[in-house]
C-alpha cells in the first residue's frame, strides 16, 4: 500500500493571478522612484540653489546595476530552497525598501545621510526585482503544460506596463487631492507608503500557494542543484546561451522601453517645462 503523501496542486489560474499581482506591485515599486525623481531631488538633496536632479537619477538608476547580482542570489535560493520561498523573500525585500524610501527624513534633518539611505534602498530594490521577476516566471512555467508555457508566462511580462499605469494613477490621484506645496512637502511619500499595503496583500495570497510540482519532484529525487551558480557558468553552452539572451534580446528591449518611457517624461519636465500636474491629464 502506497502511503506517500501527495503534494497538493495549485490551480494554474490562481498561480498566474497571484504571481502576476505580486510582480505588478514590484514594478510599481520600481517605477515610483523614477517618476518621482524630481520630488526626491528636492527633499533628499541640499537646497543650495543648484539642481540635484541628475544626482537623483544616478542614485535611482543604480538599482539596475545590481539586478544581475540579484538574479544570482535569488536564483541560488530558488534552486536550493524552493521557488516559492525565493519570490516571497524578494517581495518582502522590495516592499520594505519602497516603504523605507517614503520614511527617509529630508536633507535638512539628516544631511547627506538622506541620499545615502535612498541609494541603499534602491540597491535593495535592484536585488529584489531580479529575484521576483525571474522567480515568478519560473514558478508559472513549472506549473504550466509544456505546450503553453510561453502563453502563461506572458502574463508576467504584461505586468510591466500595467505596473507603470498603476504607478502613474496613484501619483495622479495623490497629486490632485492636495495642493502642489503639500505634495512637494509630504504628499510624495504617500505612494511609497501605500506600497506596504499592496505588498502585504500579495504576500498572503502567495503564501497560500504550494511549491511548484517540478521542484518538488526534483527535491524528492535528490536532484536539486548543490551549487546552482557554479553549475550555471560551468555547464557547457550555458554562458553562450546567457550572453545571447542578454545582449541578443533583453538588452535591446529594455533599453528601448526605458528610453521611450522615462526619457520622454524627463524631457517634458526639464526641457519643455510642462507642469507636472498637467502631464497626468
Amino acid at each position: 500500500m502506497d502511503n506517500t503523501v501527495q503534494q497538493p496542486k495549485n490551480n494554474i489560474l490562481t498561480v498566474i493571478i497571484a504571481s502576476s499581482a505580486g510582480t505588478l506591485i514590484e514594478w510599481y515599486d520600481m517605477f515610483l522612484a523614477i517618476i518621482l525623481a524630481g520630488s526626491l531631488s528636492v527633499n533628499l538633496f541640499p537646497a543650495d540653489g543648484s539642481s540635484h536632479f541628475l544626482e537623483t537619477l544616478a542614485v535611482v538608476a543604480s538599482s539596475f546595476m545590481f539586478r544581475p547580482i540579484g538574479s544570482l542570489i535569488f536564483g541560488n535560493i530558488g534552486d536550493k530552497i524552493g521557488r516559492k520561498y525565493s519570490f516571497l523573500l524578494s517581495l518582502i525585500l522590495m516592499g520594505a525598501s519602497t516603504f523605507l524610501i517614503g520614511c527617509i527624513p529630508n536633507f535638512q534633518s539628516i544631511g547627506w545621510v538622506a541620499p545615502i539611505l535612498l541609494l541603499v534602498c534602491r540597491l535593495m530594490q535592484g536585488l529584489a526585482i531580479s529575484g521576483e521577476y525571474a522567480g515568478a516566471v519560473i514558478y508559472v512555467a513549472e506549473h504550466a503544460p509544456a505546450n503553453k508555457r510561453g502563453f502563461y508566462t506572458g502574463f508576467i511580462q504584461a505586468t510591466v506596463p500595467i505596473g507603470l499605469l498603476v504607478c502613474l494613477s496613484v501619483i495622479f490621484i495623490t497629486r490632485t487631492s492636495m495642493s502642489e506645496a503639500d505634495f512637494t512637502s509630504f504628499g510624495w511619500r504617500i505612494p511609497f507608503l501605500l506600497s506596504s499595503v499592496l505588498v502585504l496583500l500579495s504576500y498572503f495570497a502567495r503564501k497560500k500557494l504550494h511549491e511548484s510540482p517540478v521542484f518538488e519532484e526534483l527535491k524528492k529525487a535528490g536532484k536539486t542543484s548543490k551549487a546552482p551558480v557554479k553549475e550555471a557558468f560551468t555547464t557547457k553552452g550555458n554562458v553562450k546561451l546567457m550572453l545571447k539572451a542578454i545582449f541578443g534580446g533583453n538588452a535591446a528591449q529594455s533599453s528601448v522601453m526605458q528610453t521611450s518611457l522615462f526619457v520622454t517624461l524627463f524631457f517634458m519636465q526639464r526641457a519643455v517645462k510642462i507642469e507636472e500636474r498637467r502631464q497626468f491629464y
